[in-house]
C-alpha cells in the first residue's frame, strides 16, 4: 500500500467525525447479474439465491439497481461458510507483498480473503495473530477484531464490549480493522452522521446469528460505509456482527470452483479458508 493511502487511511476517520450531507437512499437490498446495462430490466436477476459450491460453502450474489432497474449500480457478492466444515486461518508476511493468487498458491487455501489495513512498509496498522504469536498494537474500542482458535475455528468481536487481551485469550491468529458495520445483535454499526460520503470497494467479514461466517466484496466502488453499513443490517442475512476490512484496490476474494474477484493490489496479509 502506498504512503498516500495510509494517509487516506488516517483521514478516513478524521472526515468521518464530519457531519455529511444526507446519503442518498439504498436501493433495494435484494438483486443479481454481471451486465451494468440492459436494454430489457426484467431479463436482470435481482438475486442468485444461494448456490451450494461444496458441502459448508455457499454463494450468493445480489444486485443493487438504479430507480428504473435498468443499471447494476453494485453487485454484492457474498460467501457463506459454516465453520463446523470449514477451518480459519491469516497469513502475514510483513514487508512482503504479493497477489491473492500467489497467496492461493502458497497457501493451499481454495478461499482468500484480502485482510486488514497496513502501512506502506508492509506492515500490519493494527493487532495481528498468525501461528500464536501476535504482533503490532491493538486499536481502540471503536475497531473490531477476527480471532481463530487452536482449531480453526473464527469469532467476531467489537472491541468496545469486548477487548481482546493475547496474555488470557491466546488466540492461534487474528487481525483487527475497523469500523464496525454491524454491532453485536444486529445493530446499525455505521451512522450517516459519521460518514464522510466516500464511496470505495468494500470488503467484510461477517457473522450471522446462527455462527455462519460471511465473506462479503462490493468490487464497483458504490457503497459508502453508511450505506454499506444499511445493507448489511436491512438485509435477509440476520447478520449478527460485521467488521469493514481493507477496501479500495485491496478489495478481493477468491474461491475455487465460485466467483472470484481480484484485488487490484498485492497484499501482505489474508484470511483463509479450507475445508475441515
Amino acid at each position: 500500500m502506498s504512503s498516500w493511502r495510509w494517509l487516506c487511511l488516517i483521514g478516513l476517520f478524521l472526515a468521518a467525525c464530519r457531519p455529511a450531507a444526507s446519503p442518498a437512499p439504498l436501493l433495494p437490498t435484494t438483486a443479481v447479474s454481471l451486465p451494468t446495462l440492459s436494454p430489457d430490466p426484467t431479463a436482470i436477476p435481482r438475486d442468485s439465491g444461494w448456490q451450494e459450491l461444496q458441502p459448508g460453502l455457499r454463494e450468493r450474489q445480489i444486485n443493487i439497481m438504479s430507480e428504473n432497474h435498468g443499471r447494476v449500480l453494485e453487485t454484492a457478492y457474498l460467501l457463506q461458510l459454516d465453520p463446523q466444515q470449514w477451518h480459519f486461518d491469516i497469513a502475514y508476511t510483513p514487508g512482503r507483498d504479493q497477489l491473492l493468487a500467489d497467496w492461493q498458491t502458497q497457501t493451499n487455501a481454495p478461499v482468500i480473503l484480502n485482510g486488514g489495513y497496513y502501512t506502506p512498509e508492509l506492515v500490519a496498522t493494527g493487532l495481528i495473530i498468525t501461528e500464536g504469536q501476535a504482533q503490532g498494537v491493538g486499536y481502540g474500542p471503536f475497531a473490531g477484531m477476527l480471532t481463530i482458535d487452536a482449531q480453526g475455528f473464527p469469532d467476531l468481536r467489537w472491541l468496545n464490549p469486548r477487548p481482546y487481551d493475547h496474555a488470557t485469550e491466546n488466540a492461534q491468529a487474528g487481525l483487527q480493522s475497523f469500523p464496525m458495520l454491524v454491532k453485536p445483535g444486529g445493530e446499525l454499526g455505521f451512522a450517516a452522521d459519521v460518514d464522510s460520503g466516500a464511496r470505495a470497494r468494500r470488503t467484510v467479514i461477517a457473522q450471522d446469528k446462527a455462527g455462519h461466517i460471511y465473506f462479503i466484496v462490493t468490487p464497483r466502488g458504490y457503497f459508502t460505509l453508511h450505506e454499506l453499513s444499511r445493507f448489511l443490517t436491512e438485509s435477509d442475512l440476520d447478520l449478527d456482527i460485521a467488521l469493514n476490512l481493507d477496501g479500495g484496490p485491496s478489495s478481493g476474494l477468491l474461491v475455487q470452483g465460485g466467483t472470484s474477484i481480484p484485488a487490484f493490489a498485492r497484499l501482505p496479509a489474508v484470511i483463509t479458508a479450507r475445508p475441515r
